[in-house]
């Protein structure tokens, strides 16, 4: 009996797509490594760990590269870097460093999924200009 893979072969995806799920992968890490152990707002963790739930629903669209995910993840991560905006300029200490790297990392996100929208426009154009 075969051993199949819940996940595809990540070899068999573009960089640009690659990318992006380590982006995401690595902003849901920093956001629970924050609020859980690092630097909660409240000793032993805080309940802002949950806003990485909705990056989490994401991981199998983008890991089977479904277009309506990254569709409704360009919606949603303005507003990880809006929060991280504001706890940037509102904060000390660590949680600004924290704060800086969930900006970086829902940014890069954003560019990626505009990229990678921008690089399937381009294919559908050349395929329909055939």
């Amino acid at each position: 009996m075969a051993h199949t893979s819940a996940l595809p072969d990540p070899q068999g995806q573009p960089l640009p797509e690659r990318l992006l799920s380590g982006a995401v992968l690595a902003l849901i890490g920093v956001l629970l490594l924050w609020e859980l152990w690092l630097a909660p707002i409240r000793p032993g963790g805080s309940w802002l760990a949950l806003k990485a739930l909705p990056l989490c629903a994401a991981l199998p669209g983008l890991f089977t590269r479904r277009n309506y995910t990254r569709q409704w993840l360009s919606l949603l991560l303005p507003l990880y870097v809006a929060e991280g905006v504001v706890r940037a300029w509102s904060e000390t200490g660590r949680v600004r460093a924290f704060a800086a790297a969930e900006i970086v990392l829902a940014l890069l996100a954003f560019a990626l999924i505009l990229g990678v929208a921008r690089r399937r426009r381009d294919a559908l154009a050349g395929r329909a200009g055939r």
